[in-house]
């Protein structure tokens, strides 16, 4: 069993019009309400892949209630947190091919919640397998919080997967607790090592030879169309992908992170993880909606994708 976690979860609105007018009405037609947080997004690509999961996190209000009641429509196992503040609001306006998001700030964790929460998650990860953190902390959280849920991790040496970002991840690699596998973009990786990179294959493997990658079991980065660049232990590869024609990137990395579970799950191999991990990641750029793909077309990316230990 999977367990993903979303500390900060929303509930993704979006309106779609043909042009956006300050000052004035604006009516749509087109509304879209989804449960969301790039755990809840890892989530749903892991049901549709039929891999068991269940998801967690911080949740509370009538928005906590949707959240809840659109994974029992999906027939998505949850055990959520519920917290006195209410869950937030995340709006995209999409019009005339552009995208403007109103982003709620979200609830403030108390001290007595934060530490409820985690007894709930060590309740919780004693039935998993492999746990996925996905995303930011809400107000209230100290940046050591993700390192205090992989110290519980660790205790039952389960597999983690922290997809986080900033100072949160940073906080999270120099702590004694480490998590599995870590999953920057380049700009993240740059922001980490606090220096730009040189994109080149030696350059990606100086920058993952860094020390403060040491003890993570796997550090993958995401090169957008360019592929992936991991190293695995002592272990490189630069994964190649195919041209592919893309409709919506939004969740991509959680699609990946989806499919990074599912292979440590299922104790694959290398080659088998990175490849299912860019397959899943392009198959919701094809789609329109995020957290999503078609499996129709799962075969045919993955046998287009080159893997080479450099």
């Amino acid at each position: 069993m999977i367990l993903t976690l979303t500390l900060n979860p929303s509930v993704d609105i979006s309106y779609a019009i043909e042009a956006f007018h300050l000052d004035t009405v604006n009516r749509v037609s087109n509304i879209d309400k989804t449960a969301g947080g790039k755990g809840l997004n890892v989530t749903r690509v892991l049901n549709q892949l039929s891999e068991p999961v269940t998801a967690s996190g911080l949740i509370g209000g009538p928005l906590g209630d949707f959240i809840e009641n659109q994974l029992d429509d999906s027939q998505i196992k949850h055990s959520f947190f519920k917290i006195n503040d209410a869950t937030r609001n995340c709006i995209a306006v999409l019009h005339q091919g552009k995208q403007t998001e109103i982003l709620e700030q979200g609830p403030t964790i108390s001290e007595e919640e934060s530490s409820d929460f985690l007894n709930h998650v060590d309740t919780l990860i004693k039935k998993m397998d492999v746990v996925a953190i996905s995303g930011s902390l809400p107000k209230g959280l100290n940046l050591d919080y993700y390192s205090k849920i992989i110290e519980k991790c660790h205790e039952h040496q389960l597999p983690v997967i922290l997809d986080s970002s900033g100072d949160t991840l940073m906080t999270s690699i120099h702590s004694p607790f480490k998590p599995t596998v870590i999953k920057p973009n380049i700009d993240e990786l740059y922001q980490l090592l606090n220096q730009p990179v040189d994109e080149s294959i030696e350059g990606l493997k100086k920058a993952l030879n860094n020390p403060i990658f040491n003890d993570i079991e796997w550090v993958i980065v995401s090169l957008g169309a360019k592929g992936m660049f991991a190293k695995h232990h002592n272990q490189y590869y630069k994964v190649n992908i195919p041209s592919i024609e893309v409709l919506n990137p939004v969740g991509s990395g959680d699609s990946t992170v989806a499919g990074i579970a599912a292979a440590l799950l299922n104790h694959e191999s290398d080659e088998q993880l990175l490849k299912k991990a860019n397959t899943l990641g392009m198959l919701n750029a094809q789609e329109s909606r995020t957290g999503y793909v078609n499996l129709n077309n799962y075969d045919d990316l993955y046998h287009q994708i080159e893997l080479l230990e450099v």
